[in-house]
């Protein structure tokens, strides 16, 4: 049997979960909790197998209860079961140790096999939210952008203290180049001043 407890602040929609797991002959819903403070003490507790997650709910998010429960026990597994589905609370929940994020809205079948697969020792994902997660490592893989030597050059004085009248003299060209080159700057970094184009160029190891 797959011991679980279930976590989520609707008791509507608590009660329709523990219903769908009861039609399961290999999974026992061992808890039901209302909040994720409530979750943490409950798994804790009863030791379950398996945790499926919400994650806006009151005292203590779900990612945030997630990681408190890995901490006590890291063989428990968490599966996210949400109607949320932003980049930052999907991270938020795989970065915590979720080890399955699916959707309420979501064929019954597909639930109920996404608790056996990942209480098996596997990882679930949504497709859609497999995609957005996909998207994402690829941004965050793109290439820096290039800037041309000069651009750099400015920059580079730009981090110093430079000020424009003081970098067209170092450089021997217009304060009206300086204002140019700056500009092409901010627009390839996608920035709108000066401090955060230097943190940034910084942050991509352009400078």
């Amino acid at each position: 049997m797959i011991r679980v407890l279930v976590a989520d602040d609707h008791p509507i929609v608590r009660g329709g979960i523990v219903g769908l797991l009861g039609t399961a002959g290999d999974i026992e819903v061992v808890g039901e909790a209302a909040d994720g403070a409530a979750a943490v003490l409950l798994a804790a507790e009863v030791r379950p197998d398996l945790v499926l997650m919400d994650l806006r709910m009151p005292q203590l998010d779900g990612a945030a209860a997630t990681a408190q429960i890995l901490a006590h026990n890291p063989a428990t597994r968490v599966l996210v079961l949400t109607t949320y589905e932003t980049d930052d609370q999907i991270l938020g929940a795989i970065a915590a140790g979720a080890s399955g994020y699916l959707l309420k809205a979501a064929p019954q079948a597909e639930i109920i096999e996404g608790v056996r697969s990942v209480a098996g020792g596997q990882t679930v994902l949504a497709p859609v939210i497999a995609a957005r997660l996909v998207q994402r490592v690829r941004a965050d893989a793109a290439p820096a952008p290039r800037l041309s030597a000069r651009e750099l050059q400015v920059l580079r004085l730009v981090a110093t203290g430079e000020s424009n009248p003081q970098i067209a003299r170092s450089l021997f060209i217009g304060e009206a180049t300086v204002k140019t080159h700056l500009l092409h700057v901010f627009e390839k970094l996608g920035v709108s001043d000066r401090t955060r184009a230097v943190t940034l160029a910084m942050e991509l190891r352009l400078l």
